[in-house]
């Protein structure tokens, strides 16, 4: 009987061959600059790029289908439930190369990128290494979300987010992987609609798995263009990172609990102010102190001083919202 090899213990060549994996749905503004990116690559070795797409109400499959015929190194899969855990394993399943990339529709990633990844995973004995989700807006209101995406108050202190130095990590964004640990844990899990790095990165450490991150892949993401979107994205964080720590028990950690507590302790005060007492307004008021001083040190400039306590309340707001109210159906325990 023979066993998988041990993706711990796999060597890699120099330049082995990659497959750039991207599952897209809805890209039409932002998929032919990511594919771009991919194809600039300063890698030496073969890669492939498979674009996983989903059912669009865009031109998002035409524009794919068109960087496909003009370069062979692109590849179109169809993704029929366009959801993103399935349109990776689809990418994953048309690939054929020992090392895995993932990368998203809207994201562009800097020309070295798979060069230094490479060189990670090769000198780490990781078996993911990613970088930052370096949030770049183009409004007054994306700048402003940028800056709170990549400060401890916006959504906690994860590396990916925030930066730092080079070290082993709980999860990173997007990432490079080895194949055969890919392979060793089924893939990405299809139920979660959602969370899919936290997961599947805790599964790759449950395994033994090193989980590397290096600040120079950093990785240009487009935030939410209102406040609306903004809370929906949070929100959706929230409940999907409620389903994760259920599912896998010891994933979360104070700073997840943080938002879910601010909103019920802002709440609690709210209502035993209106009921027994005014002086029970104050946690509330302390809280929106707290925002509203902090929003306008982390802001730059007049105008995202007067939107960061907004943009900061939405997200952690939202996010505890999502966590708190997150029902058990979303994904049944095994």
């Amino acid at each position: 009987m023979t066993t998988a090899p041990d993706p711990r213990k796999i060597e890699l060549s120099t330049s082995p061959d990659l497959s750039v994996i991207l599952p897209v749905l809805n890209e039409a503004n932002h998929l032919a600059a990511a594919v771009k990116a991919i194809l600039s690559q300063d890698y030496q070795g073969k890669f492939e790029v498979i674009l996983a797409i989903g059912p669009s109400k865009d031109e998002t499959l035409e524009i794919a289908n068109e960087l496909a015929k003009s370069d062979s190194r692109v590849v179109v899969v169809l993704n029929p439930t366009g959801r993103t855990a399935a349109g990776l394993n689809l990418a994953l399943a048309k690939s054929n190369s020992p090392i895995i990339v993932r990368v998203d529709g809207h994201a562009e990633i800097p020309s070295n990128y798979l060069s230094i990844a490479v060189e990670l995973l090769r000198k780490t004995g990781a078996v993911n290494v990613g970088g930052l989700m370096g949030a770049v807006g183009k409004t007054k209101f994306e700048k402003s979300v940028a800056r709170a995406m990549r400060s401890p108050l916006g959504v906690g202190a994860a590396k990916f987010h925030t930066g730092g130095g080079s070290g082993e990590v709980d999860t990173v964004y997007l990432g490079c992987f080895l194949r055969a640990a890919l392979n060793e844990i089924g893939g990405f899990d299809e139920r979660f609609i959602r969370a899919q790095d936290w997961e599947l990165n805790f599964r790759l450490r449950e395994r033994g798995g090193k989980i590397f991150f290096d600040p120079r892949l950093e990785v240009t993401y487009r935030p939410r263009p209102n406040l609306a979107a903004l809370a929906k994205q949070y929100f959706e964080y929230g409940r999907w990172r409620r389903v994760v720590s259920r599912k896998h028990a010891g994933t979360i950690n104070y700073r997840y609990l943080a938002p879910p507590f601010a909103l019920a302790g802002t709440l609690a005060s709210l209502i035993l102010g209106f009921v027994i007492s005014p002086w029970l307004y104050i946690p509330a008021g302390i809280y929106a102190g707290f925002t509203l001083v902090a929003g306008i040190m982390l802001g730059k400039g007049l105008l995202e001083k007067i939107m960061m306590p907004a943009v900061l309340f939405t997200m952690q707001m939202a996010w505890g919202a999502g966590f708190i109210t997150s029902p058990k159906s979303l994904v049944p325990q095994d």
